[in-house]
């Protein structure tokens, strides 16, 4: 089973982008906004990420974190 959780703001262009390009290949993920949830903001400094978007994907192979809006490394992890 694969989790995917996107850490997220309002008016962040990438974290636009990155939850379109999960909807548009039919990848189930919980947004994280980091401005509405103090508890988001610690997760994602915990994770090393200093900006958002960060994604982390949780599945059988461990945990994978991907910042900012990288296709090809999107592509390689969760491409179907």
């Amino acid at each position: 089973m694969r989790e995917v959780i996107v850490y997220s703001q309002e008016g962040c262009r990438p974290c636009t982008e990155v939850k379109l390009w999960l909807k548009e290949n039919g990848i189930d993920f919980e947004e994280r906004n980091i401005r509405e949830n103090p508890t988001y903001l610690n997760e994602i400094v915990d994770l090393g990420a200093s900006a958002t978007p960060a994604t982390v994907i949780n599945d059988d192979n461990g945990k994978e974190v991907i910042l900012g809006f990288d296709l090809d490394r999107f592509e390689e992890v969760l491409g179907n």
